[in-house]
């Protein structure tokens, strides 16, 4: 291994190439995953082709870069307009919105990208020391498994909802029912579309957390009318002090940890280890109240996890050659496209690629804070222009990115349709983030349910009786039960609902 290391190590040192690479594809990954809907895979996608004029291993470094910038620019937009630009920043607009909102915009960046940056290291560490034995473990996961895993996420809807357990529910379970339009993704049946033929498909997950998000809050902010001011405070990113940052030490480390796991896993990505990490931090937080008023939990939670999950995802698709997540499915291409196979012998024959990969993504990493905070600064500017003007201009850039992604209309009318659907959360007080907790991790326990059962013969007990299955299961269940207890004893005054609250 310490052979290998010090050859890639050589190699980047004597190709100044690579680390040019490096800097333009994290500035790249970071315009892309700013932008809504122009999400990672497509900054990947379209970078493809040029791999064709490097070698293999400076292709691998520029789509490398390119997901890890992408992931942390999701954050900006979602931060500074409640646009998250890419699914896996859905959470970070939580918290980190009302507290732009409230003349706090720099601090929340500066978490966003402390955060982002801490994650993305521990994940790729991960990857390089332990990529083989996390591998194997991920192939230990089946339908039980992940059914667990997502129920480890659901049982956070009840308590999500803060003071009223009710609206919770009620809002995860709305959630849960737009997950279910679709085909039958076993049977082929045709559920809760009316005879309506774009919906066979199911309803686009980003055009839907877009219009939820960037929509609703464009409608709320005109429903409100004119305020006193319409711009935000001068931002001026900066990233929190040491003694700031220690305070959520134990969040970063949980969910560190957490985005790597579900990384590992193929197909379930950093959008699932986003929502796993906010909910996990929400349930042991000492001050749960705070979510969904600008907390740094809540930021330092799904920024931490989603981009240890990158890391993550590169463990599936190195070690198996099974894409851990969508745009590792698409980076398989980069690699093929030169001749190179991913699977357990690319660590053997390949090891100087290999473990240039993993140098370039340390330094990727490390350049996403200064890049971080020149983008961030960039963006800021818009603040300074009246909602009047920036309200629209949102309004016209979620829909030309989310007819951009798939270049159809139905996700641009999916994404309206999901506006209303946000406005009318925000106007009862129903809490978003058991919504989209919901929306994306009903899918995942309703498929792996369903096989689970197929394959016990239909016995429930025999499902969940497997070691990590039930481990799981019953980890949620304590969970769960000290969540809502947690949150019954407090003060009722203190009991306040996660929903964003109404702009005045």
């Amino acid at each position: 291994m310490l052979d290998s290391f010090a050859s890639a190590a050589g190699y980047m040192v004597g190709n100044p190439m690579s680390f040019l690479l490096i800097i333009f594809s994290v500035a790249w990954g970071i315009m892309f995953g700013a932008v809504p809907g122009l999400t990672g895979i497509v900054g990947v996608a379209l970078l493809i082709p040029f791999t064709f004029a490097f070698d293999p291993t400076e292709g691998m470094l520029l789509l490398g870069g390119v997901y890890v910038g992408s992931t942390f620019g999701g954050s900006i937009s979602a931060i500074l307009f409640n646009t998250p630009g890419s699914p896996e920043a859905a959470c970070t607009s939580l918290d980190g919105y009302p507290m732009a909102k409230r003349g706090e915009a720099g601090k929340a960046l500066g978490y966003a990208l402390a955060s982002s940056a801490v994650g993305g290291i521990f994940g790729t560490l991960v990857l390089m020391f332990a990529a083989p034995p996390l591998a194997r473990l991920a192939l230990q996961f089946g339908p039980a498994e992940y059914f667990a895993l997502a129920i480890l996420g659901i049982t956070a809807i009840a308590s999500i909802g803060g003071g009223s357990l009710i609206k919770g529910l009620i809002a995860g379970l709305l959630g849960l029912a737009v997950a279910l339009i679709g085909l039958d993704p076993l049977t082929g049946v045709a559920r809760f579309t009316f005879g309506n033929l774009m919906l066979l498909t199911g309803v686009s997950f980003i055009a839907a957390i877009i219009g939820i998000f960037a929509l609703a809050e464009v409608l709320q902010r005109f429903a409100d009318g004119p305020q006193e001011s319409e711009s935000m405070p001068q931002v001026s990113t900066k990233l929190p002090s040491m003694a700031e940052f220690l305070a959520t030490k134990a969040t970063l480390i949980r969910s560190s940890v957490i985005g790597t796991v579900i990384g590992a896993l193929p197909g379930v990505g950093a959008t699932t280890a986003a929502f796993i990490s906010y909910s996990e931090a929400f349930r042991w937080s000492k001050h749960p109240e705070l979510f969904g008023k600008g907390s740094p939990e809540g930021i330092v939670a799904p920024e931490s996890g989603n981009n240890a999950a990158v890391g993550g995802s590169m463990i599936p698709l190195l070690a198996l050659g099974i894409p851990g997540s969508a745009t590792t499915a698409v980076m398989i291409g980069g690699l093929t496209i030169h001749g190179i196979v991913p699977g357990p012998m690319l660590m053997q024959n390949n090891s100087d690629l290999v473990y240039s990969v993993f140098i370039g993504m340390l330094l990727a990493n490390v350049l996403m804070l200064i890049f971080g905070l020149r983008a961030a600064r960039l963006f800021a500017l818009v603040l300074k222009a009246p909602y009047q003007l920036v309200g629209p201009a949102i309004v016209v850039l979620c829909m030309t990115g989310v007819f951009a992604l798939n270049n159809n209309v139905s996700d641009v009318a999916i994404m309206l349709v999901f506006g209303a659907v946000g406005f009318f959360l925000k106007c009862y007080g129903l809490p978003v983030a058991s919504f989209i907790i919901g929306l994306v991790l009903g899918p995942i326990a309703e498929v792996s349910l369903r096989q689970g059962l197929i394959l016990a013969d239909y016995e429930l007990m025999t499902m969940v009786a497997r070691p990590i299955a039930g481990t799981l299961l019953a980890f949620a269940a304590l969970s769960l039960v000290y969540g809502l207890w947690g949150q019954l004893r407090r003060p009722p005054s203190n009991r306040q609902t996660t929903a964003e609250p109404k702009t005045t």
